[in-house]
């Protein structure tokens, strides 16, 4: 017997353009073991825990989510019609300084229930804030509870207070080191792997060399990912020139810290030369295009860096600074901001984007062996589609085309991370979502009448 059987599906496996019509999906366990025609695999496996018809629905591998600010969720509505370097004073620091362990929780688990809902599996919270502790073990909680494939990035910033950042938020070296050994032990063979710990400096500028080389060591020893925010707009390009003597990318070559482990976001001003230093050391994108568009920060350059052999990514960013945690609404943006901007419709495809949401996720995270795609051996990390649920998604003619420009979060009817069925018929199981969200509004206007008492 074998634990789930999903037939009758179309396929959309994002393994070479490949689209399986009347097949199945057999899992057990967490993995997929065998993919094929329905007939036949109704008959290979006839006894069956969780039989789910998938007539007239597509199945696709669960989107990945590269960078993220969780308790940013809770923040909403609160920063708009700004730039950058007022929307972190105004909005980012002051809110993040008074996060308490009930705040980071509550934010974490109302940004991933919307991030389930649009068919996303995996998660990276870039989580830098810590005005207190244990914030950490909240995120890693309302993910376990959640049951989601996550990377917890342990962030942290130690300087910078000349150029805006918050001395709240400052740690040491050394609290840094303690308290990520600490969660790669508490985390370690637990939940079957499915959360990982990675390493992440807020900005160049905002950390010390003494910092950023500390931390880079850490991830060398613990063989793990390193996650930075570079050249998000000209402004912080030009803190970390006028601070270290160097700009974002010159001075993680000049520290050594650069590689296929490294994960840089948004790139939004960035020129050739720093293209070129990504392609020599493999290393990987996080493309931000909503929160990239709501604060006006430009355009990055990402065909040109898929052209030059980049893996790039999706990442959603903070609710903060794009307002919801909705991939399908990203993959959409992604495909239109590229083609406006440069006035090409084929510079970007709807197959290119649904890669980038899916297996070149997973290269970005280093676990493409795991996820991205729909293959015998890989973790069962599934969204069932369902294009007869709204009248935008029908009709469809190409299933790509229909989930990237014609589908919302209601058409994701159920979604599966390691084999379990984690959302059911648009439902996540085992949470009464209104009464958390109920209560995650109330604890959200008490946060926001503190920080803005008048």
């Amino acid at each position: 017997m074998i634990d789930v059987l999903i037939q009758n599906a179309t396929i959309v496996t994002v393994n070479k353009g490949e689209i399986l019509k009347n097949s199945s999906i057999a899992i057990d366990g967490d993995r997929i073991i065998d993919i094929g025609d329905s007939k036949e695999l109704s008959l290979k496996y006839p006894e069956v825990k969780k039989l789910i018809d998938a007539s007239e629905k597509v199945v696709f591998p669960g989107f990945v989510n590269t960078h993220n600010h969780l308790f940013q969720t809770l923040f909403k509505g609160l920063g708009d019609d700004m730039v950058i370097a007022d929307w972190l004073k105004k909005v980012a620091y002051p809110l993040s300084t008074n996060l308490t362990e009930e705040l980071a929780y509550k934010g974490a688990m109302l940004g991933l229930m919307e991030s389930l809902h649009s068919g996303i599996t995996t998660s990276l919270d870039y989580m830098y804030a810590h005005p207190v502790k244990n914030l950490s073990d909240a995120v890693i909680k309302a993910m376990n509870d959640l049951k989601v494939r996550g990377i917890y990035a342990r962030g942290f910033l130690n300087s910078g207070e000349s150029h805006g950042a918050q001395k709240a938020l400052f740690e040491t070296p050394e609290e840094v080191e303690k308290d990520f050994r600490e969660l790669v032990a508490k985390t370690k063979d637990t939940n079957n792997g499915r959360i990982k710990i990675w390493l992440a400096p807020s900005n160049p500028w905002a950390n010390t060399k003494e910092m950023l080389l500390k931390t880079w060591e850490l991830a060398k020893e613990f063989n793990t990912g390193y996650t930075i925010h570079i050249s998000e707009t000209e402004a912080p390009r030009r803190f970390t020139k006028e601070i270290h003597g160097y700009d974002d990318t010159e001075l993680l070559e000049v520290l050594g810290i650069v590689g296929p482990n490294v994960l840089c976001v948004h790139c939004v001003a960035i020129n050739d030369k720093d293209i070129a230093m990504f392609k020599k050391y493999d290393m990987k994108i996080s493309h931000n295009p909503v929160c990239n568009m709501y604060l006006a920060s430009g355009v990055a350059p990402v065909p040109q860096m898929i052209n030059e052999g980049i893996t790039v990514s999706i990442g959603l960013d903070g609710a903060a600074s794009n307002n919801s945690q909705d991939m399908i609404e990203s993959m959409k943006t992604t495909a239109l901001l590229h083609k406006v901007s440069s006035r090409d419709p084929k510079i970007l495809s709807a197959q290119k984007v649904l890669e980038m949401a899916t297996i070149d996720g997973a290269k970005a995270l280093g676990m493409e062996k795991e996820i991205g795609s729909i293959e015998i051996g890989k973790k069962a990390d599934l969204v069932i589609f369902n294009p007869n649920l709204a009248s935008k998604s029908t009709p469809m003619h190409n299933p790509i085309s229909t989930l990237v420009y014609s589908s919302s979060e209601r058409n994701v009817e159920t979604v599966l991370v390691d084999g379990n069925i984690v959302l059911e018929d648009g439902k996540i199981i085992g949470i009464d979502e209104r009464a958390f969200c109920k209560d995650a509004q109330e604890i959200s206007l008490e946060l926001a009448k503190r920080v803005y008492p008048k």
